[in-house]
């Protein structure tokens, strides 16, 4: 492919287009990385709808993880104490369906469990689904989604009967009043930052509200930063929501023909006065008054939303309070505004479309729906009846089966579990306890290869085809251009191939992702998600946005992609009407106390990606970060008598940390940051999620990862070893997978 190919960037849920050029060019030198491997070059694609040519340091720097610490050949072993040999895929495929047969037969299918990614391609995750939901028998069909956007898609559902974030990336630029909550978008979706910043910048009277207990990037761009206490969201909402009902800056006709609920909610609002709300909060009266006035005078107001608000044991609920202001000032379905949950990953938003959860199935549909189970069932050709209509195992919910013994194989696929699951020591030792785990996945090592019996290589970006649609529901096809390496095979491939050796195979009678993408646009069919008039053929000359129904005209499919739900104000439940729903405030999950008084809050840094599996082998990256810091305020280090680059042990009451501080006045008193990143393969004792707890929201499933309660206490600078690497780290990781933990 001399003259190289566009695709999307493999990275968060902005979705940006790149075109990446081969390392041998006419006329060119070929570039190579720091170990002498040719580099594809990448750079953003002008003609992309979303990014409009830009990138990110991620995006820029995606060449250089091709060929870096990559899984060549499936490897095995029979038991965690023997190390992990080379093996045949037909030795590994062999031995793992003897091991679903065997549980099938032994235990039944509640006893199988995979564990999926929001960096699948659609196809891949559709593959999935049949495989494990209409196959097997079983919904235990989770994926890392859980973890960061289950409580949006809960909140979509619940309000509007139905998943799907209503706006798109033209609205950044055609708002009054941009308001950012739980997101420090400038380093975790810096491309949507970087348009609504420049449009910011442009347009004085609009007004841009960031709402974090950290002076964030994105917080220091902002007309207002309400650095509130952590856990107080639903105060603050419906503080917002009180005074706009006192001044009468709601729409009564859109609330009293197109919802239904406001009366229930409007009650409780009236227990959150301002006076109370900025005790709660920690901010001043004016700045609540500021932000409701604002609001409640704009008459295009966005609200943009990611972790901080999903990962909360309040996560539904900050959401749908989230969308309760916009319901009450008719801020929806029209240019400039509405409810926009920003997605974490590349195709998030494909696994929702896909049936990617353990409660949902293709096409936004439900598990326990009987007429949805059918409708799947009949595309699917499986018998009536093979779908569950039990919602299966959530994420944390895997591995409390693991612990428990439930499980008897348990299959993850492109995550990091072992890394990025809350209360890691306590997922570790439930890894440890599992009777045979599939770790499928492009990289090598991995903290989660440390706990299986068989490692199976698969492409990654680059190496297959298929689609992704990023979090304003534009879809684009990423074609392989390039071959594989190694033995690696496309996700979507290994599932099939399983299937087939099960005995399923008109199910999977498809050889090509195009083929299996031709089928699962079929489920989409009259749903809110209609990707009927999509293809992989189509989607070669472009990107589109869904809906896109079967006879959309091109002039239309490949126009603006600024497609807006709910424009008629007809929403997706059964009396076409939003729901408003009121929540009181609980706080977080695990306040502080006398014993551990600080709050700790997790999240990304600008240049890595979760738990480094790609990033932590880009040297242009490492070199940027090579360590992760703990970042103090001023007040609260004079207290702990720290300075910056001093070392401290965070502690909480599962397990404890240790690294470098960096001293700010950008953080609140009282709580402290600690980024996410880090395994045990890239440091010892950095992992942020052995403090986290894994208490979950009641609705979503989704762990409350961005608090918990820690101490913080000043120690002596450890004795690191030069010489530790990857590859040691992983040898002592083998060790600790055979250890017995206490739980």
């Amino acid at each position: 492919m001399a003259d190289g190919a566009k695709t999307l960037c493999p990275y968060c849920g902005v979705g940006c287009g790149l075109e990446v050029l081969p390392p041998a060019q006419p006329g060119r030198a070929v570039n190579r990385d720091e170990q002498g491997n040719p580099v594809w070059q990448a750079r953003g694609d002008r003609n992309h709808p979303s990014s409009k040519g830009q990138v990110c340091i991620k995006g820029g720097t995606i060449g250089d993880s091709l060929d870096r610490g990559r899984l060549l050949h499936p490897m095995m072993r029979e038991s965690l104490d023997q190390p992990l040999q080379r093996v045949s895929w037909e030795d590994a495929l062999n031995r793992i369906t003897y091991e679903i047969r065997k549980t099938l037969n032994e235990r039944g299918p509640e006893a199988i469990a995979m564990y999926g990614s929001g960096q699948f391609q659609t196809e891949d995750y559709y593959t999935a689904q049949k495989l494990l939901k209409g196959c097997l028998g079983t919904n235990n069909f989770d994926a890392n989604s859980r973890l960061c956007m289950s409580s949006a898609v809960a909140g979509y559902i619940q309000s509007f009967g139905s998943d799907g974030p209503p706006c798109c990336y033209d609205d950044l630029e055609q708002t009054d009043c941009a308001f950012l909550i739980g997101t420090n978008t400038a380093d975790c979706h810096p491309i949507v930052f970087n348009r609504l910043k420049k449009y910011h910048k442009k347009n004085r009277k609009v007004k841009m509200i960031v709402v974090d207990p950290r002076r964030t990037d994105t917080a220091k761009a902002a007309d207002l930063h309400l650095a509130i206490k952590p856990g107080t969201d639903i105060a603050l909402l419906n503080g917002i929501a009180h005074l706009l009902l006192r001044h009468s800056w709601i729409d009564p006709s859109f609330i009293d023909s197109c919802t239904d609920g406001f009366s229930d909610y409007a009650q409780v609002v009236k227990s959150y006065p301002p006076e109370r709300v900025t005790e709660i909060c920690g901010i001043t009266l004016s700045e609540l008054t500021k932000v409701a006035a604002w609001w409640g005078k704009s008459q295009r107001v966005l609200s943009l939303w990611s972790m901080g608000v999903n990962q909360s044991t309040e996560g539904t609920a900050k959401c749908r309070t989230i969308i309760n202001l916009h319901l009450m000032t008719g801020n929806i379905g029209k240019p400039g505004a509405g409810p926009f949950s920003l997605t974490g990953q590349p195709n998030a938003m494909g696994g929702r479309e896909a049936g990617g959860l353990a409660h949902i199935l293709p096409g936004y549909r439900l598990v326990k729906n009987p007429e949805h189970r059918q409708t799947v069932e009949k595309v699917w050709q499986v018998p009536g009846g093979s779908i569950s209509p039990v919602p299966g195992l959530a994420a944390w919910d895997m591995m409390l089966a693991l612990e428990r013994g439930d499980l008897g194989v348990f299959w993850v696929a492109a995550t990091n579990p072992a890394v990025s699951m809350p209360d890691i020591k306590r997922t570790q030792a439930a890894l440890r306890n599992s009777p045979f785990t599939i770790c499928q996945d492009a990289y090598y090592p991995t903290e989660t290869a440390a706990f299986a019996h068989v490692v199976l290589p698969a492409t990654q970006w680059g190496e297959k085809a298929g689609a992704m649609t990023n979090s304003e529901r534009v879809v684009t096809y990423c074609p392989a251009f390039r071959n594989p390496v190694g033995e690696a095979k496309a996700d979507w491939e290994i599932f099939a191939e399983v299937g087939r050796r099960l005995g399923f195979e008109k199910p999977f009678a498809q050889r090509t992702s195009a083929e299996v993408y031709d089928e699962f646009v079929t489920l989409t069919a009259n749903r809110l998600c209609d990707s009927t008039g999509l293809s992989h053929g189509r989607l070669a000359k472009g990107p589109i946005q869904w809906p896109c129904p079967a006879g959309e005209s091109d002039e239309i499919a490949y126009g603006k992609h600024d497609k807006r739900l709910y424009t008629n104000y007809r929403f997706a439940t059964p009396n076409q009407k939003a729901k408003f729903c009121a929540f009181h405030i609980k706080g977080l999950a695990e306040p502080p106390n006398e014993d551990y008084p600080f709050v700790l809050t997790t999240g990304r840094l600008y240049g890595h990606w979760h738990t480094q599996s790609r990033t932590g082998r880009i040297e242009r990256i490492t070199k940027r970060y090579p360590e992760p810091l703990l970042e103090v305020n001023p007040r609260d280090a004079q207290l702990l008598e720290v300075q910056s680059g001093d070392w401290v042990e965070v502690r909480s009451q599962r397990s404890f940390a240790q690294l470098k501080v960096l001293v700010t006045q950008n953080i609140t008193r009282g709580t402290i940051f600690m980024p996410m990143h880090w395994g045990f393969l890239w440091g010892d004792n950095m992992e942020v999620n052995a403090l986290t707890h894994p208490e979950v929201c009641p609705i979503s499933l989704e762990p409350e990862l961005k608090a918990c309660a820690v101490q913080v206490i000043p120690v002596p600078a450890p004795q690191i070893s030069d010489e530790a690497t990857v590859k040691s780290r992983f040898e002592a990781a083998q060790k600790i997978a055979m250890e017995p933990v206490k739980v």
